[in-house]
């Protein structure tokens, strides 16, 4: 038996599509639903950027009104398996950000929701931040837009018909 052969005969060669695009399906669920939760409030999105305090307050507003939509669309990219390599590298270059800001938060004692699928910004007296949950929630959605990158080639894809 060979090491890419599974104890029940499936290669990883014959699962990897399989399971990439249950990994792209998923990942476009995050984006979609992430989107979703904040475009119909895009001044709270504006807010939700501004509460971790590294920009400016109009350079906020715009990157929260323009975040939803960047979402949405990698969201739709993924859906349909169009660029999906792009699409990864985009969703891991900006999952990186929001690991990192969301840790810049923590290590500078802010006491905010990160706003990651809806509403976020300064929290009420009282309530605690989850940063560390947030922090490994975005690193499973990391790893997940790095197996893309690996291996972007995924069934039931317009990448995949394009290339027939």
């Amino acid at each position: 038996m060979s090491v890419t052969t599974l104890t029940s005969g499936v290669s990883w060669p014959g699962i990897r599509p399989w399971l990439g695009t249950l990994v792209r399906l998923g990942l476009a669920a995050v984006w979609l639903f992430a989107g979703a939760a904040k475009v119909g409030d895009l001044a709270g999105s504006g807010r939700a950027v501004n509460a971790y305090q590294v920009m400016p307050f109009e350079v906020a507003k715009v990157i929260g009104a323009a975040l939803p939509f960047v979402e949405i669309a990698l969201g739709v990219l993924l859906v349909l398996g169009l660029a999906t390599r792009a699409a990864a590298a985009i969703s891991s270059a900006l999952l990186l950000v929001f690991i990192a800001g969301i840790s810049s938060a923590w290590a500078r004692g802010l006491s905010i929701d990160c706003g990651c699928f809806g509403s976020g910004g300064q929290l009420a007296a009282g309530q605690s931040p989850s940063y560390a949950p947030e922090i490994a929630r975005d690193i499973g959605f990391l790893v997940l837009a790095a197996f893309l990158l690996v291996w972007p080639r995924t069934r039931l894809s317009v990448d995949r018909w394009l290339e027939s």
